[in-house]
């Protein structure tokens, strides 16, 4: 599906969390250079896209959930901030929350639980994120707070939100979501392809028009 999206000429390619393993916790965590990501990198480099998605990752302190914004042979990371049940016994938190950049591009990326978190999500936008993106394995039975949170994320901080939900072992419901909170494409529960046209000027206009970017008061909050 990765390479159907290429074809048609996608620019970024947003995978779901853990999306080549799930929760396979037995698994040895990957350092770099990733070998599983060899087939992406070189899709990426042939198609020009920027491909997101989180793997099982190692660091110097511990495993962790890495997620991963690569567009050819230049790749950024974030590791996810907040380990959700079981997650906390084998994955230590991310310490930083900035976007990740790569192309020229600033991109503001979260993981599942995190969305839970506002202040992600505004930290991310408030560094200068020109779009946010939140990969997830979220499960059916709490889809009804996936959209919730992934329109919210966006009105709130007038952005737009690319959010991709697993399907199968979760509830999937990918979603993409411009910065007045419209639904740009949407998927049901079964493993698809969502495509959107985003015009990243329109997170400027969205903000002069309602101006909720600029009447924050963060010195009180």
């Amino acid at each position: 599906m990765s390479a159907d999206a290429a074809d048609g000429g996608a620019a970024i390619i947003v995978l779901p969390e853990l999306f080549l393993t799930g929760f396979c916790y037995d698994l040895e965590p990957e350092s770099y250079p990733y070998p599983s990501l060899i087939s992406f990198r070189a899709l990426s480099v042939d198609s020009g896209a920027i491909i997101v998605g989180s793997i099982m990752g190692s660091s110097d302190h511990g495993p962790i959930n890495m997620g991963f914004c690569m567009a050819g042979a230049e790749m950024g990371v974030y590791s996810k901030t907040h380990p959700f049940g079981d997650e906390k016994e084998h994955f230590i938190p991310g310490e930083s929350i900035a976007p990740v950049k790569v192309s020229g591009l600033s991109i503001g990326l979260e993981i599942c639980y995190d969305i839970r978190f506002p202040e992600v999500a505004r930290k991310l936008c408030a560094s200068g994120a020109d779009l946010l993106v939140t990969i997830a394995q979220f499960p059916v039975e709490r889809i009804h707070h996936w959209r919730a949170l992934v329109i919210a994320r966006a009105i709130e901080n007038q952005i737009h939100h690319i959010a991709c939900n697993a399907s199968g072992s979760a509830g999937g419901s990918s979603i993409i979501v411009g910065p007045g909170g419209e639904v740009l494409a949407e998927a049901g529960d079964e493993e698809c392809v969502i495509i959107a046209d985003i015009d990243l000027d329109e997170r400027d206009r969205v903000r002069r028009s309602i101006t909720c970017w600029e009447d924050r008061r963060p010195e009180l909050y």
